[in-house]
């Protein structure tokens, strides 16, 4: 299915079990040699508790499935994840692109070192890498990288 057939909402409490559902497949398909730093219980407490209320939130959905999930906060893409078996059909690009709209000021984001694909995904889409850490001050205490998107740099 395109991404055109895709449709891209702002999240409600009712999809905190897919958001929780597509964070977890996404993170374990795309990190496997990342220890997550809670169980599956704790991460759809999160995601329902704190994550969905309290952030800019929005999906992507088809068929009624939610397939992506974008969240934002000020100034930050703190969350993009896609199911894994809808990567590579332009959602994650709709999903980006919802989130400039959303705050054309600016956005930086933080992604592991390991996840190359996502290096390069955020680098065609702008942003540039400002940041490199060993780790240590993340709760799973792996190497990742800040990236920033200037709108006057795109």
């Amino acid at each position: 299915m395109p991404a055109d057939a895709v449709v891209v909402r702002r999240a409600g409490p009712a999809d905190a079990p897919a958001v929780a559902d597509v964070w977890l497949r996404s993170f374990d398909a795309a990190l496997p040699t990342v220890r997550r730093a809670h169980p599956d219980h704790e991460v759809r407490g999160w995601i329902r508790d704190v994550l969905v209320p309290r952030h800019d939130v929005w999906v992507a959905e088809t068929d009624g499935a939610v397939v992506g999930v974008l969240a934002l906060s000020d100034g930050w893409l703190d969350q993009l994840y896609l199911d894994p078996d809808w990567r590579g059909r332009g959602i994650g690009d709709r999903l980006v692109e919802v989130a400039k709209l959303r705050q054309p000021a600016g956005l930086q984001l933080w992604t592991f070192q390991v996840n190359e694909p996502a290096q390069r995904f955020y680098e065609r889409h702008g942003f540039v890498a400002v940041e490199r850490t060993d780790g240590a001050t993340n709760e799973e205490r792996e190497p990742d990288v800040r990236y920033v998107w200037r709108p006057q740099d795109s």
